[in-house]
């Protein structure tokens, strides 16, 4: 066992302990081993090391570095600290890059090139046409759609990105082993199959209200652009954008209507200076090594995704049938005088297809 390693993915599981204060002890004590062992005041003493952390320092012991590298072990992932060969090398850039990081799929999706799509979780139909179209043409191109793993455009991305036969890097905002939210199970499996699966939150960790903003970092910063397809004001994706300005990435923003609440933040990006992405070429051209799209080439030319192909016609009636408002499983079988048993196993199908999404108590919506 490598104890060094073991204590050191400890340490930085302790709260309090970023990058900045983790290079601080390592210096201090000579190691993540020696940090362990040190007494509290040795700790104290350390500049930037408060009383409090001084303490769970203290209480941190090799058994919970052992107990989480087990745990991704059984998941069947890896834990990857700066330095690692398969550390992704664009997160080692960033302002504030991850102390560890754990990884379920193929790391080799870090090496090659990434396009960040995000947007809103409560989108609209032109959303969420726009961001398969993005996310669609990325994957066909050769590229990695990186995305938030949420519920909304972020799924709608992934989904786009592996119905297109590309691949996908999605960045949780929690452990490894929880699906949040529980609706995106089957994207999950298809992820970590097919893509990749980062986190920086160890095995088993809820999701909490700070743990996404760090997460968003983490999305800007793997990529090269960053897309804001929709965005409310205040919302995480323009937390998204604003990560990805701050590490001098690009962003690109879809317009959208004036009146529509969920444009309003994506078209304040433009205003504000973000590059309006109306044609492929657009995006294109921050990608030479993805080949080179020629202005005016519209998104029909590059091969625009078609949901549902391969379904019959009674599966596509059935997703028209659900419709954009969300609506329980029991009133579309009394709508459409069909068992309710039935029609879960349709609309999973719907589900794994990208045409419809499911939210919490039963409800589903065509996306």
């Amino acid at each position: 066992m490598d104890h060094e390693r073991v204590a050191y993915v400890a340490l930085a599981l302790t709260p309090g302990v970023g990058i900045a204060r983790l290079g601080t002890l390592l210096a201090a004590c000579g190691s993540a081993h020696g940090a362990l062992s040190a007494p509290s005041a040795f700790l104290r003493a350390v500049p930037g090391i408060s009383w409090a952390l001084a303490s769970a320092i203290t209480e941190r012991t090799l058994v919970d570095g052992e107990r989480a590298l087990a745990e991704v072990e059984r998941l069947g992932g890896l834990a990857l600290v700066p330095g690692d060969d398969r550390f992704p090398p664009a997160l080692g850039h960033i302002a504030e890059p991850p102390t560890l990081l754990f990884a379920l799929g193929n790391l080799s999706l870090a090496d090659r090139p990434m396009v960040a799509i995000v947007g809103s979780r409560d989108h609209s139909a032109y959303g969420a046409a726009a961001c398969r179209l993005i996310a669609g043409a990325v994957a066909r191109a050769g590229g990695v759609v990186v995305s938030g793993m949420a519920r909304g455009l972020d799924a709608v991305a992934h989904r786009a990105a592996l119905d297109a036969d590309g691949t996908t890097i999605g960045v949780l905002g929690n452990g490894l082993g929880v699906v949040y939210p529980t609706a995106n199970r089957a994207l999950y499996d298809a992820v970590a199959a097919r893509g990749l699966l980062l986190t920086e939150f160890p095995p088993g960790e809820r999701p909490s209200a700070g743990s996404f903003p760090r997460r968003n970092r983490l999305i800007s910063g793997l990529a090269k652009a960053t897309v804001v397809v929709e965005a409310a004001l205040g919302s995480g994706a323009l937390i998204t954008a604003e990560r990805a300005l701050d590490q001098g990435r690009e962003v690109l923003a879809v317009p959208g209507p004036i009146t529509s609440r969920t444009s309003a933040g994506a078209n304040r990006l433009i205003r504000d200076g973000a590059t309006p992405l109306l044609e492929p070429a657009d995006l294109f051209h921050h990608y030479p090594e993805l080949g080179v799209v020629a202005p005016g080439t519209d998104w029909e030319a590059l091969g625009r995704p078609m949901p549902g192909a391969g379904l019959g016609a009674d599966a596509m009636a059935l997703a028209d049938a659900v419709g954009f408002d969300p609506i329980h499983v029991d009133a579309l079988a009394d709508r459409l005088g069909r068992p309710a048993g039935e029609l879960l196993g349709a609309l999973c199908a719907l589900e794994l297809a990208g045409l419809v999404e499911q939210q919490a108590g039963g409800r589903f919506r065509r996306v």
